[in-house]
């Protein structure tokens, strides 16, 4: 777990070359979509039906630590916006039960420059509420790591990398890196499998901006 400076970039265990990428169903987000679904809430929602699997309304207000009014509320706008859709598989009875309609959501830079201040706003909401979610992520795995077996805590990653880079070539990077991870979806299950979470974060900096720290990538 601790991050150490220099150290050799980890290497995949198995050759990368005999898998190929798998594309997620993404669902890509126009104005009035990204309107629909920039709130905390909404979003907090959304993802744990992505990660978990479909659930209730009350259900994912215990999980979420909100009233299943708001839940309910909240689930209705994401389902009018097409983020969401009923499971009825699952229902049992009057019981609603809520799945999500996609895997993931991609999002189009040029929303942050559109003529609709109300649709640039969102934007920001969207963003910051995705880097607020990482950081949760990263506190939590910090503060439960040592309940997890030995593997998990080795196999767990905390890096960063300063490269001197063009934004095509960075781009391409980015794009690589999603590719490499595309790759380990829908892999056949294994005993010992669990839901994993990938940070990618490519992050420009102007020459004498404070930075965050020196580069560092977890010791293996």
């Amino acid at each position: 777990m601790t991050p150490h400076q220099n150290s050799e970039p980890l290497r995949a265990s198995r050759p990368l070359e005999s898998r190929q990428p798998v594309e997620p169903d993404v669902r890509s987000l126009d104005a009035r979509a990204l309107r629909g679904l920039a709130h905390p809430l909404r979003m907090r929602l959304l993802a744990t039906l992505r990660q978990d699997g479909p659930a209730t309304a009350s259900q994912l207000a215990e999980r979420l630590g909100e009233s299943s009014g708001a839940t309910s509320y909240h689930l209705r706008q994401l389902a009018a916006h097409g983020f969401v859709e009923d499971a009825p598989e699952r229902g049992k009875g009057r019981e609603r039960w809520w799945r999500a309609a996609h895997e993931g959501t991609r999002f189009d830079e040029t929303l942050l420059d559109d003529g609709d201040e109300s649709t640039r706003a969102a934007a920001d909401v969207f963003l910051r509420q995705i880097a607020a979610t990482h950081a949760q992520e990263v506190d939590a795995w910090l503060t439960t790591s040592h309940t997890w077996p030995a593997e998990w805590r080795t196999g767990s990653d905390f890096s960063d990398f300063t490269l001197r880079l063009t934004a095509a070539q960075t781009d391409e990077l980015v794009h690589r890196l999603h590719d490499v991870i595309n790759s380990y979806r829908d892999l056949p299950a294994e005993e010992g499998t669990e839901t994993v979470r990938f940070h990618t974060h490519a992050l420009p900096r102007r020459t004498g901006e404070v930075p965050g720290s020196a580069d560092h990538r977890r010791g293996g």
